[in-house]
């Protein structure tokens, strides 16, 4: 058995195709095929099952490619410790950032990170949570940047900021005379909401959840963007709960709509989230270094309600 096969493994696993495993490991598909025949002759168990289209991993096999994943992470953790020793920062680096992150953060960041570590090249997704959590564990990702807590097996969480939600409130609304706004005064039926999938929508549920107003069957408009709910509710189809940073590039004339909450603030709190497994660390440790060097000076909020990002109808599988 070698560490070779098991990668090959978990090409097919992850593609559920021969061909289009061997592309990805840079093989040809006759190679890679004879290579798995020959670790299920070893093993005495057939790993997929061919019959199927497309393959499917065998009962054993399920837990054979669990195994493979430990095994393939710990073999990349010798380089890693090496890389450690010599405190090299460098190498190819995936990072996914969920969607309400990533227009306002990224830019804060990435050239600082950049010129302090031009030896890392970073790859970075947008991607929503449940995709993050599904490619951190089958190892696609090095590590991630989500709304937390999510409190998940075998996932760490290091805390980047907390983030306040703003009320973005046109005159024309109910609360727009307000100076400060309490969670109390927040109604899910005049609430412009972005579409599902977006964990920042859930956290606003789950605010509206702990007020007076809430009812499950009632939503107004949503949307895939902050922009978009900004205009519709200058049209005068309801309000919107934006993240703080987001609020610092919204136009001037727009800035007289913005309503602070009265302290406790409720806040999301933004994460670095990576394996339990730890590899790169010299890398994550880096990334968390310069976010929090350029966030300090535009985050000061102290007394913060943190708002869970999880869907109560749907939490997220430990």
């Amino acid at each position: 058995m070698t560490i070779t096969q098991l990668h090959y493994v978990l090409a097919v696993a992850e593609h559920k195709n021969f061909t289009k495993a061997a592309q990805k490991v840079f093989v040809t598909q006759p190679t890679l095929s004879m290579q798995i025949q020959k670790l299920e002759e070893e093993l005495d168990v057939q790993i997929f099952d061919r019959t199927k289209k497309p393959i499917q991993l065998t009962e054993t096999g399920e837990k054979i490619v669990q195994q493979a994943r430990n095994i393939v992470n710990e073999s990349d953790r010798i380089k890693d410790i090496v890389d450690q020793q010599k405190g090299f920062v460098g190498g190819i680096f995936k990072l996914g950032v969920i969607p309400t992150v990533m227009p306002t953060l990224l830019p804060m960041f990435i050239n600082n990170f950049i010129k302090k570590y031009p030896k890392v090249k970073l790859k970075i997704e947008e991607l929503n949570t449940d995709a993050i959590i599904e490619r951190l564990r089958e190892g696609h990702l090095d590590a991630a940047i989500a709304a937390t807590p999510l409190e998940l097996q075998g996932i760490k969480e290091n805390v980047l900021y907390y983030e306040p939600f703003v009320g973005y409130i046109p005159n024309s609304h109910r609360l727009h005379k307000k100076e400060k706004i309490e969670i109390n005064d927040l109604d899910i039926d005049d609430m412009l909401l972005l579409e599902d999938g977006h964990c920042f929508k859930d956290g606003i549920l789950n605010l509206c959840k702990s007020s007076r107003n809430y009812d499950d069957d009632h939503f107004q408009l949503e949307s895939g963007s902050f922009e978009t709910l900004i205009k519709l509710a200058n049209e005068g189809l309801g309000m919107t709960l934006l993240p703080y940073l987001h609020t610092l590039d919204i136009k001037d004339s727009e800035k007289k709509n913005l309503r602070m909450f009265a302290d406790p603030v409720p806040a999301r709190e933004v994460s670095l989230i990576y394996n339990r497994s730890e590899l790169k660390m010299q890398i994550i440790e880096a990334i968390q270094s310069t976010i929090a060097g350029v966030v300090k000076g535009a985050i000061a909020f102290h007394n913060v309600k943190i708002i869970s990002p999880v869907n109560k109808k749907k939490e997220y599988q430990g």
